[in-house]
């Protein structure tokens, strides 16, 4: 009788849950004035929480320069005409309207006004500005040469009365305006024609696509047909990132750290990969009264009709306080996962509160849940099951293949190692001495790459190399993989301070260099070494292809849980 109201109690706890997230999702935008700066400027950011839309990482900010000053009722009214509503509550968004500083614009005062918003809200990624009539006019003339954080520009209408090209590309999309604003936004971009159909023209630069151009071909569009289709043709593409020299989350003022690179946006509904979201209690058997565990399921299309056991799975792990969609909105192995065709599932591990689950999981709790999605798809290869971590994720991941070897292939962390103190239910020593008991019975791959200006967890130097987490964790895997003792060598190697072995210097197209090196045991490379120069502490996508390259090489007996290299 207990385990029956226990069971209506889970369920109706569900479904007032249920409820209230579609209240939430119905609500209406209303801005309040931001205080303390010397325009009136109206603001809305979307906190909610909606666990089924997506998650606040690059969560897209709509700025509106308006025709003329409005009020705050106003500015509710302008919003909806734009439509933006749906899209803030879908994509976790904040909108705006940004009044001039007097009666019309002052293109000295209000680019002063723009930058103290800029150093108010410090850290945006996503900031998508919109310029209605004069409001375009200064958007074309002031922001577009100052769009150090813009991730694209919006111009309805408005002219462009400076005829100077600026030296940030900016990605722009022009509907009725003066033909010379075309023009100006086509040669800030270096682009060149594209593509051409009865909605608009798009224009692209041969070398970074993101640079991109839309002219809208319908003269008689309204202010909330533009607005749509300029996210789907250019907004929804890219946000702007900059962790060069500092860490991203920790904000900058206005120019501080130059012009942020463009990246690539996830859209999921684009990408081939479904996303679904998971709430079970896994303990209710045992543990009546237990919560239950929250994760997300990504399957790409290609994974469904495929053969049983023959589909890897990548287990991800969020940072501290981070929810569990950072991982798969940031770390790019979604992307990674639609080209290369495996199932991702992305942990709740640590109990962030944004569902009333289990809360902090351990590596015990992390084991089942990747046991019920194996379970789940009988498509999954459990001989090939990977975990990949950010930061106190990535220490977990460390930990998950010492303790866990038996379920997990290999491991990734992405800034964040083992620190020399009990974190998170596990401890240096603890897991060393697992790996000193394993040690030539067990083997587990490990990739390791961080920023070498990551000021949340130290890079390794010659000064601080001794207890240095990423040392450690290291040293760990060397001592549970039976390899040869590492050399420590700053002199020779100053940038990762040991000698490795297949030494290889990587210049991107986004101005960054990666130096990265293997420690092999005989012919097989367990571990990878790879920094990013002048990288802080946060996700770089591009290293996600980089694991899965790495993890790829391995498999794991299902049977006696040997490992299996497999020789590229």
């Amino acid at each position: 009788m207990i385990n029956k109201i226990n069971k209506l109690l889970l369920l109706l706890c569900s479904i007032l849950i249920i409820d209230a997230l579609q209240v939430v999702a119905q609500q209406s935008v209303q801005v309040k004035k931001v205080e303390g700066l010397e325009n009136n400027i109206f603001l809305y950011r979307d906190t909610t929480q909606n666990i089924d839309a997506r998650g606040s990482m690059n969560a897209p900010m709509f700025i509106i320069y308006p025709d003329k000053p409005i009020n705050e009722e106003e500015a509710n009214v302008l919003i909806n005409e734009l439509g933006l509503d749906d899209l803030i509550f879908k994509y976790a968004g904040s909108v705006g309207v940004i009044n001039p500083v007097g009666k019309t614009y002052d293109n000295e005062k209000d680019l002063e006004a723009y930058k103290s918003f800029i150093d108010r809200m410090r850290a945006i990624f996503n900031l998508k500005i919109i310029g209605i009539g004069n409001g375009a006019t200064f958007v074309n003339d002031v922001i577009s040469r100052n769009a150090n954080e813009v991730a694209g520009i919006f111009v309805y209408g408005g002219k462009l009365t400076k005829r100077t090209p600026s030296d940030i590309p900016v990605p722009a999309y022009i509907s009725g305006a003066d033909k010379n604003v075309a023009a100006y936004y086509v040669k800030v971009n270096d682009a060149e024609k594209t593509e051409e159909n009865n909605n608009h023209i798009i224009y692209a630069n041969d070398d970074e696509p993101l640079q991109r151009v839309v002219l809208s071909l319908n003269k008689k569009a309204t202010l909330k047909a533009a607005i749509a289709d300029a996210w789907k043709s250019l907004f929804s593409k890219n946000y702007r990132f900059s962790n060069y020299k500092h860490t991203a989350y920790m904000g900058g003022k206005f120019g501080e750290y130059g012009s942020y690179e463009l990246e690539p946006y996830l859209m999921l509904d684009e990408s081939g990969v479904t996303r679904k979201t998971v709430i079970k209690n896994l303990n209710e058997q045992r543990l009546p009264g237990s919560k239950a565990y929250f994760w997300y399921e990504f399957i790409p299309e290609k994974t469904l009709n495929a053969p049983n056991r023959s589909i890897p799975l990548v287990v991800l792990l969020h940072g501290n306080n981070n929810d569990n969609r950072t991982q798969s909105e940031t770390s790019g192995f979604i992307e990674v996962a639609a080209r290369e065709n495996f199932i991702v599932a992305e942990i709740e591990w640590q109990g962030a509160g944004r569902f009333p689950s289990e809360g902090f999981l351990g590596l015990d709790g992390i084991e089942l849940v990747v046991d019920e999605v194996i379970n789940n798809y009988p498509q999954i290869d459990p001989s090939r099951v990977y975990v990949q971590g950010l930061s106190a994720g990535a220490m977990t991941s460390a930990a998950l293949g010492i303790r866990k070897s038996h379920l997990f292939t290999a491991v990734a962390g992405h800034s964040g190692a083992i620190f020399d103190r009990p974190v998170f239910g596990f401890s240096y020593q603890g897991l060393l001495n697992e790996a000193k008991q394993k040690a030539g019975c067990v083997e587990t791959p490990y990739f390791l790459i961080t920023g070498t200006d990551d000021n949340v967890i130290p890079f390794p130097t010659k000064e601080n190399y001794t207890d240095n987490s990423f040392f450690n964790a290291i040293q760990i895997y060397r001592q549970m993989n039976d390899m040869p003792e590492i050399e420590i060598d700053f002199d020779s190697e100053p940038v990762l301070g040991m000698k490795l072995y297949g030494r290889e210097t990587l210049s991107t197209n986004k101005h960054l260099t990666l130096e990265t090196g293997k420690l092999y045991k005989g012919n097989i490379p367990l571990i990878q070494f790879t920094a990013i120069l002048h990288y802080g502490h946060w996700n770089y996508a591009p290293a996600a292809q980089m694991m899965w390259d790495f993890f790829k090489q391995f498999s794991r007996d299902p049977e006696t849980k040997k490992l299996i290299y497999h020789k590229q």
